[in-house]
Order: structure tokens, then sequence, then C-alpha cells
């Protein structure tokens, strides 16, 4: 993906970079090919506390002392809230960047993928290295128990922070006729197993955790 690519700026400061169409590979079965066919604009970095406090007018984070705690992610937060939060966006009128209408959401489970590895066939999109898991990720091992500021590590070569780590992220794909819905990355409280972009956990959509927050999409209509 080329340095100069398009991106925007909303009404709170947030950047959202474009995601072109194309395709990755599983790094466990790589004879899977999984296609994007649809560009959208992903979040440069979790959804903070103040940014959902904006808009929610509330805040349920567990982690919320310091002074920077504004700018530490949002989480206990449920799919359905998510969903609420994204439904909120939508009726402001920040719908429109770039010459173009849009909507916002969560990612699917494939385009967080494809965007944590920059669409390589790797483990992490920095290779196999997992020494070099610190460079890019807060995890169980140098977090110190809690949550940090967004965007305090190196970002992956698409421009994306915090994709392996700090807290999981809801995606969008609900499994059908069921109430289990995927968090993508790792955690603050994870080991580095689950900071591998292919790695899924499957929650119920009402569950609330300390270690789950959201990364929004904006769609192009």
């Amino acid at each position: 993906m080329p340095k100069l690519t398009p991106r925007f700026t909303d009404k709170f400061d947030g950047i959202y970079i474009l995601c072109e169409p194309g395709a990755y590979a599983q790094k466990e079965t790589s004879e899977e090919i999984k296609n994007i066919s649809e560009p959208f604009f992903l979040g440069e970095k979790p959804v903070t506390q103040i940014f959902w406090q904006s808009i929610m007018q509330s805040n349920p984070s567990k982690f919320q002392q310091g002074f920077e705690s504004a700018l530490r992610p949002v989480e206990s937060i449920s799919w359905h809230d998510a969903q609420i939060f994204c439904e909120q966006l939508n009726l402001r009128d920040d719908n429109h960047h770039l010459g173009l209408d849009g909507h916002w959401r969560l990612p699917t489970l494939n385009e967080w993928e494809y965007a944590a590895l920059c669409g390589k066939n790797t483990t992490w999109h920095f290779g196999e290295m997992e020494k070099e898991l610190d460079n890019y990720a807060w995890h169980a091992g140098n977090s110190g128990a809690q949550t940090k500021q967004v965007g305090m590590k190196k970002p992956n070569d698409w421009g994306f922070f915090d994709m392996h780590g700090l807290v999981g992220e809801w995606c969008e794909s609900k499994v059908k006729d069921s109430e289990k819905c995927p968090v993508k990355g790792g955690s603050w409280f994870t080991e580095s197993e689950s900071t591998k972009p292919f790695a899924t956990r499957w929650l119920d959509s009402d569950k609330k955790s300390d270690g789950v927050g959201l990364r929004l999409v904006w769609s192009p209509i």
C-alpha cells in the first residue's frame, strides 16, 4: 500500500485510512485465500474513552485513572453497545468525506485480518519473530496489568496502531442464528498467542470485558 494512502479526519480528530480491495491467505492454511472486494476506511486507532463519552454521554471503562485516561481505549462494552455507538454516529452530520457519502460500522472479521496483516501471509504483519511483538503491542507480558493510551506503540505498515494488543476489538461478523460475535486482536491481559491476527475469540454479544473495545470502519455508499 502506498505511503500517501487516502485518509480523512473526522470531527473528533480520528484518522481513517483507506484499505483498498485485495486478497490475503491464512498463515495456518495457506491455501485459503480470502478476498476483500470493497474498499473501506479503517480507524487508525481504537475508539478512545473521550470519543465514546462524547457520543454516548457515559464511560463504562474500568481504567479511568490518570490524566491520560481519556485517551485510553474504551472497554467494558458489549457487541450491542458497539452497534448502538455506530448507530448514534450515523445520526450525526459527519457522514460525508472525500466527496463521498458513507456510514459507520464495525469491521468484518476478514476486513480486520486484512488490515492487521497488511495483506501479507505471515504470522504477524512484521513477520515471524515474536521478540518484535513488544514494539507493536501491549499484552500480558508488558502492560503492567492495565490499558495504556492508544497509539503509543509502533503502527503496522499500513499505519494502524494497536492491532495486536491493548484491547480486543469487536467485529461485525456475528454467527448466524447465534449470539456469538468475534473479537480480534490480543489485549493487555492476554498472552502473545492471542495477538496473532488469525486468533479469534467468540464471545456472547452481551458480554462486557475490560479487555474488549472497538475500532470503526467508514464505508463509502
